[in-house]
């Protein structure tokens, strides 16, 4: 069968999916947006086209992100967005028999009934076989982490819906913290402050394109501005105000907080030993949040340890759940036990 079928390995975000494919590398990075017609309950849309239509489309059709804080919170939108991308891939060889082998990356910690869901999306939506990864372990191994020698590696992995801190040695992890404050929590923040300090409502499109162009966890050396736009609350007209990447890092800055002291309780949490391999390798960081300028200096600062941000961190996680496709024999101890 394997030689009708494309082995892949998915990277499951609630902002992006990418798909990794086995002897091609990564080959789709769409967002994990659905527009569906809810009148026919028609799928119109998956992926980059979708979300062109986020906040622009009539009543009977909107635009779903059926991932929510990492997990899935509509089962058959997920399926159709899995079975656009598996087919998406495999188009080409398409046969009854080409039904690949999927490796999917979920978040550290969630339940029993949130995996078997990961699971049954992707076998319905045609896997012939699913393996489930840690995030942060994928991440780790995309980051090129020694994570099976007996030492402590250090990853903070930070997405849309959830960040993920892990300590791993030997394969496995020693201590981690899973939250659900990350890329998505921010750009609310800069919604509530464009509500509270202007009376002015945002898009969420428009408040992660301000966060994207000026955001930043610690001071810069020039001063960004950028024109916020949205809808005055008060006459409801158009209005557009200019705003700098002061008031944006105060706008997150609750949320970045309640990051870096997750990453701090971590490493209070991590026996000695590991904690010494850490300082002397650093802290590293993936995932789509770790581009916020200046986090990095700002959590080396507040831990007094050295952090990096990965090569190309949005693709950390699809990367690893890639190498573990690429050698499935001898990295099958890195994956969760499935139902099947």
């Amino acid at each position: 069968m394997s030689l009708f079928a494309q082995d892949v390995g998915i990277d499951l975000g609630t902002a992006n999916t990418l798909v990794y494919v086995r002897g091609k590398g990564i080959v789709i990075k769409e967002p994990s947006v659905v527009a569906v017609n809810e009148r026919t309950k028609k799928v119109l849309a998956i992926g980059e086209e979708a979300k062109k239509m986020v906040g622009r489309t009539p009543s009977h059709i909107v635009a779903i992100r059926p991932l929510v804080d990492g997990v899935i919170s509509d089962f058959e939108v997920t399926e159709a967005m899995l079975r656009y991308f598996i087919e998406k891939v495999n188009k080409e060889r398409f046969s009854p028999l080409s039904r690949p082998r999927v490796i999917v990356g979920i978040p550290y910690g969630v339940t029993e009934v949130e995996r078997r869901a990961v699971e049954e999306g992707a076998l319905n939506a045609g896997a012939r076989q699913v393996y489930l990864i840690e995030e942060p372990v994928a991440a780790a191994i995309g980051a090129r982490l020694p994570i099976h020698e007996p030492s402590g590696s250090m990853i903070v992995d930070i997405g849309g819906g959830t960040t993920e801190v892990a300590v791993m040695s030997l394969g496995g992890i020693v201590a981690s913290r899973s939250l659900r404050v990350a890329g998505d929590e921010l750009n609310q923040d800069i919604i509530q402050y464009a509500r509270d300090s202007f009376n002015l409502l945002l898009g969420e499109k428009t408040a992660e394109d301000i966060k994207i162009s000026i955001g930043s966890a610690s001071s810069l050396s020039e001063r960004l501005e950028v024109p916020m736009r949205g809808r005055d609350l008060v006459s409801g007209l158009p209005k557009e105000i200019v705003v700098n990447d002061e008031q944006i890092r105060e706008s997150i800055r609750k949320s970045v907080k309640i990051i870096v002291d997750n990453i701090r309780i971590t490493m209070e949490e991590t026996p000695p030993e590991l904690l010494s391999d850490i300082m002397e390798r650093g802290v590293v960081l993936a995932g789509g949040g770790a581009l916020l300028r200046g986090l990095d200096k700002l959590i080396s600062e507040e831990t007094q340890t050295m952090v990096r941000v990965a090569d190309d961190p949005l693709t950390c996680v699809v990367r690893g759940t890639g190498v573990v496709l690429e050698d499935l024999d001898n990295l099958k101890e890195v994956l969760l036990p499935t139902a099947r």
